[in-house]
């Protein structure tokens, strides 16, 4: 029997993907039409806002407890965040939350000490690329990481707020992000993190110039495999 996942989301279209990413990658492991048991909740975007633009990560990690326990009262057994920004309230959590959780960076240097990377970009939202999350995260796999200049984090940043987590996916953006991604290949990344959840929906592997680590799915499938263990 496998063990039934807690969802905290944030944004709605990251949520989203990571939700359906689980429901479809299960069907090898569990037969058509079969998934662990899977429960949402999210507060409001817009709250969490409120809280990372104002450095507040003690209420960032009080929205996500708040979710956490709502999701243990329906049975999860343990608890993801399809959101890259709000791990940086991770510590806090991890110490008063009742049931465990997994931390989205992890999933992503899992893949990368896989694939043999050794530097990548990280992309996301600007509290996000200027943050400890991943930078943290990956030294502990002596792995280094490097991110875009200032002008270019904002331009992501207006991307993702204005665009991606409506569901507006425009060319122009879609290009500009792999300008963004070639110039930090010539500064020497190997792979590139998709570290906002909805950046997936814009960034195609096919086209990238790096290799791109999808911090949604790779969530997701790390989720799956703890559901089936």
């Amino acid at each position: 029997m496998s063990k039934h996942i807690g969802i905290v989301a944030c944004s709605a279209e990251g949520a989203a993907l990571c939700y359906r990413t689980i429901c479809s990658e299960a069907k090898e492991a569990m037969g058509d039409h079969m998934h662990p048991e899977i429960t949402m909740h999210t507060h409001p975007l817009g709250k969490y806002m409120i809280a990372i633009r104002s450095g507040n990560w003690r209420q960032v990690a009080d929205l996500m407890l708040s979710s956490t326990k709502k999701l243990k009262n329906c049975g999860a057994d343990f608890v993801i965040s399809p959101d890259n920004t709000i791990h940086q309230a991770f510590s806090i959590v991890k110490a008063e939350s009742p049931i465990p959780w997994i931390h989205i960076a992890d999933a992503v240097a899992s893949q990368a000490l896989k694939l043999d990377l050794s530097c990548l970009a990280i992309t996301g939202t600007k509290y996000l690329m200027t943050g400890p999350v991943y930078p943290e995260t990956l030294k502990k796999h002596a792995i280094s990481c490097r991110i875009p200049t200032e002008k270019q984090r904002e331009r992501i940043n207006d991307i993702i707020f204005n665009e991606l987590v409506y569901g507006t996916v425009k060319e122009t953006s879609r290009l500009y992000f792999n300008e963004v991604i070639q110039e930090l290949k010539e500064k020497g990344c190997d792979g590139v993190v998709l570290g906002c959840t909805e950046i997936p929906l814009i960034v195609r592997p096919s086209d990238c110039p790096l290799p791109t680590l999808d911090s949604t799915r790779l969530l997701a499938r790390l989720a799956l495999q703890k559901a089936m263990e």
